[in-house]
């Protein structure tokens, strides 16, 4: 058992699930300031985590009436991180939908997990390790350095700027009308980030950080 284990009025984020996700998730949940629940069946992982979540504990969380116990229908967030056993995740999901939890997240193995998370009640499905794998191919490409893809067929990445637009302005190389993408911020060597401006001026060494539908920011990627 972790340091604590009473119910509570949730502003709690509750992480159900402490493998590798589910703990990244409930870590930085607690750096950022959030207090956070982590759920696990395993107790020496639970003991293992207990100084840097907020609070943990042991239980078994596709028995709905321990997560009720716990607080869980208190709660508007909730993060399901068991991706291995499927029958653990999809009963979870469904015990929080069933105590009124409006905010929950769950982690899927391939889209047909996915598929079932969201019939069972999941209002965010997410996918990490085929997210990691489309992020890791672009940058290995060497056309981005770093790569975000959202679930909504966006996404936002950093590149370098094309040899064809050094020295224009981001105005006059009408980026967005030409490639419908848009230029949020560029760093400079030895510079500090700055936002962009139509007058901003491009050099070849900038770095840019774009933004707008996947295709199209993987075409203008290419264009580096």
């Amino acid at each position: 058992m972790g340091k604590d284990n009473h119910a509570r009025k949730c502003e709690v984020v509750i992480v159900i699930g402490l493998g590798r996700f589910g703990t990244a998730v409930a870590e930085s949940l607690t750096r950022m300031g959030h207090e956070v629940l982590g759920i696990d069946q395993d107790a020496a992982r639970v003991q293992e985590l207990s100084e840097s979540i907020t609070h943990t504990v042991q239980a078994d969380t596709t028995d709905v009436e321990t997560l009720r116990q716990l607080g869980a229908g208190d709660c508007s967030s909730a993060v399901v991180g068991i991706g291995d056993d499927l029958e653990a995740s999809v009963l979870t999901t469904l015990a929080l939908a069933d105590l009124g939890v409006k905010n929950i997240w769950a982690k899927a193995i391939n889209e047909r997990h996915g598929r079932i998370l969201e019939h069972t009640g999941a209002h965010h499905v997410v996918y990490p390790e085929a997210r990691m794998g489309e992020r890791v191919a672009h940058m290995v490409t060497g056309r981005m350095i770093d790569y975000i893809e959202f679930d909504d067929d966006f996404a936002i990445a950093k590149t370098r700027a094309p040899a064809a637009m050094a020295n224009m302005t981001l105005g006059d190389s009408a980026v967005r009308t030409k490639h419908g993408i848009t230029v949020v911020g560029i760093k400079r060597p030895k510079e500090d980030f700055t936002y962009a401006r139509p007058d901003t001026i491009l050099a070849v060494d900038d770095l840019l950080i774009i933004s707008g539908p996947i295709d199209l920011v993987e075409r203008f990627a290419s264009l580096t």
